[in-house]
């Protein structure tokens, strides 16, 4: 008796689209939308699942099935999720230091935010802006055996002893 490989083929709609670009990112159109949101950066799981809800969007569909409409509800909805009720404490930047605003920044923004962060505590002095300047842990993680990326590891013998 042989036995057959089921072979399922993806169906797929004539307005298809399989790379979206959203947010100045590449999306892949073969992916759910929740897992295809994820590759935007500065959107989790737990985000991506709201966005989708918030927009009335399944959440079993392809990427490359959402209408023109339906993508401009999600971008909207990311771009400013205090307008439709998402709550402050699931975004990623609270209480901005500079203008105190509650956003969540995605792409090109997530590296600005996080580049001027680091500046900011560097010209300070504060104590994580300079172990950043100096380039080691910042984090409070134990350095003297681990993370030496490089650096000479074990003692060095001395000659005709």
């Amino acid at each position: 008796r042989t036995l057959q490989a089921s072979s399922m083929s993806l169906v797929l709609p004539e307005n298809f689209v399989h790379i979206l670009r959203i947010l100045n990112t590449n999306v892949d159109g073969k992916q759910k939308v929740v897992f295809a949101l994820r590759s935007i950066r500065g959107v989790g799981r737990r985000f991506a699942t709201l966005v989708c809800k918030k927009a009335d969007v399944d959440t079993n569909r392809r990427a490359g099935e959402l209408s023109p409409e339906e993508i401009e509800r999600v971008v909207a909805i990311i771009q400013d999720p205090r307008k439709y009720k998402i709550p402050d404490w699931f975004l990623n930047r609270q209480k901005d230091v500079f203008d105190g605003a509650f956003t969540q920044i995605t792409s090109n923004g997530l590296d600005m935010k996080f580049r001027d962060d680091i500046e900011r505590l560097r010209k300070i002095r504060n104590h994580r802006g300079l172990r950043h300047t100096w380039g080691v842990r910042v984090r409070g993680q134990h350095t003297k055996t681990t993370g030496r990326c490089g650096r000479t590891v074990g003692v060095s013998k001395k000659k005709g002893g």
